[in-house]
């Protein structure tokens, strides 16, 4: 939360799976347009909050086999567990808050008493958050039974149904929409409430988000029919909350156009970059663009031109140099020169390129230094390693940008096996 000094711009909290995520989409294309959207055009003074259903080990899970972004805030176990930035630190003081009336053996000893339920995996089973399986039929009056029974146990309890099969007990303060009540009075006693907030979701979970005063908020068009049911009985006239006709991260895209919160349009929706000016270019709008050429000349996406590899040389300093993950120095003219031959060597084959967790400094009048995480997918696998680029902005071109030093260092124990090809 401290990473911006100022009030955000724009707050997303979305929901992961089949909302910001799109199980069906396996090319990921959906995910990776928002990634790039929010990387180029958000990423420095906006904030990216993920609230899941998932447990820490499954939303852990989930980050390897998709091309997610890293949020600056996660939600977890339906609004039980808050963390903050990438090492995931928890706010003990929501863990405090959850505690009042709530006894995890008390919620097991009486849910015991129901043998329609069955025990979700054991790494669903958080402190605040107790899960089960149901079935649909059985759903509602075992919901009111419980509750009963456990207000009879002194607790006072939450219990949600989504997804037709998945039902949690936790705290009555815990839940998707309370975390983030908890998060924006945090935000506001700072003096730094965002200036806009769209909430983003799918299912009966996240229902709470769409309730908190003052919110933007988009049902992806693929929504269940409980969630369309909750807005119709209860906000089907609230002009803030629309039901996209886009799938998933789509949908997200399309409601921050509707509501005219930002650009919507993503650099991987850009066809052609030299007759898109956007205003205020950022070193993350030029980083992702950089990435967006390299991954569509090698999946022959763009005309095998010469002009290609000369507008990549007009952007890279003369004697610029890139040093590889392996540790070998390379010059950046040379790297563009090489990647003549290998013009569609991707084509047809599983190959994108995104990058994560951009950030930029001004370091003097003309100097620019650039960090970011940068990932290659392929058939082989994913790569990724730490980037940090010095870009120039006192250049007479049209471009705003010029690359002078790359520095490359892997992460997450990556490592390439195809080092004759990793260019950039």
């Amino acid at each position: 939360m401290d990473r911006l000094n100022v009030p955000a711009r724009l707050l997303i909290v979305s929901d992961l799976d089949y909302t910001m995520v799109d199980h069906h989409d396996l090319e990921n294309l959906s995910l990776l347009r928002f990634n790039a959207l929010w990387e180029a055009n958000y990423r420095h003074d906006s904030l990216l909050v993920f609230s899941t259903g998932r447990s820490p080990t499954l939303y852990k899970q989930l980050r390897k086999e998709k091309p997610m972004l890293t949020p600056d805030i996660t939600i977890m176990s339906v609004g039980t567990e808050i963390t903050y930035g990438e090492s995931m630190v928890p706010d003990d003081g929501w863990e405090s808050y959850l505690n009042h009336k709530w006894d995890r053996n008390v919620v097991t000893e009486e849910t015991a008493m129901f043998p329609q339920l069955t025990f979700q995996s054991e790494t669903e089973q958080r402190p605040h958050k107790v899960s089960f399986y149901v079935k649909k039929e059985h759903a509602q009056e075992m919901i009111k039974d419980l509750s009963g029974r456990l207000e009879k146990r002194g607790l006072d309890v939450k219990i949600i149904y989504s997804g037709g099969t998945a039902l949690d007990v936790l705290p009555q303060g815990a839940g998707k929409g309370q975390a983030l009540a908890y998060l924006l009075k945090k935000f506001k006693s700072d003096g730094k409430l965002p200036i806009n907030t769209l909430v983003c979701g799918d299912s009966g979970n996240d229902a709470e988000l769409f309730t908190i005063p003052e919110v933007h908020g988009v049902m992806v068009s693929n929504a269940q029919e409980e969630l369309l049911q909750w807005h119709a009985e209860n906000a089907k006239d609230n002009p803030k909350i629309i039901h996209a006709s886009e799938r998933c991260a789509a949908g997200i895209m399309q409601a921050i156009g509707h509501f005219r919160l930002g650009t919507n349009t993503s650099p991987r929706d850009v066809i052609d970059f030299s007759k898109s000016k956007p205003d205020g270019v950022t070193p993350g709008y030029e980083v992702v663009k950089f990435y967006m050429l390299y991954e569509r000349w090698r999946r022959a996406e763009i005309a095998n031109s010469e002009q290609h590899i000369q507008t990549l040389k007009k952007i890279c300093f003369p004697s610029g140099i890139i040093v590889h993950p392996s540790g070998i120095e390379r010059s950046l003219h040379d790297c563009i020169n090489a990647m003549g031959s290998l013009y569609g060597d991707k084509q047809g084959k599983h190959f994108r390129i995104w990058v994560d967790r951009v950030s930029s400094a001004q370091i003097g009048s003309d100097a620019w230094l650039v960090k970011f995480d940068k990932c290659e997918s392929t058939d082989e696998g994913r790569q990724c390693c730490l980037t940090t680029v010095l870009l120039n902005s006192k250049v007479e071109t049209s471009n705003s940008f010029v690359w002078v030093h790359i520095h490359q260092t892997w992460l997450d124990g990556s490592g390439a096996s195809d080092q004759m090809n990793w260019l950039f």
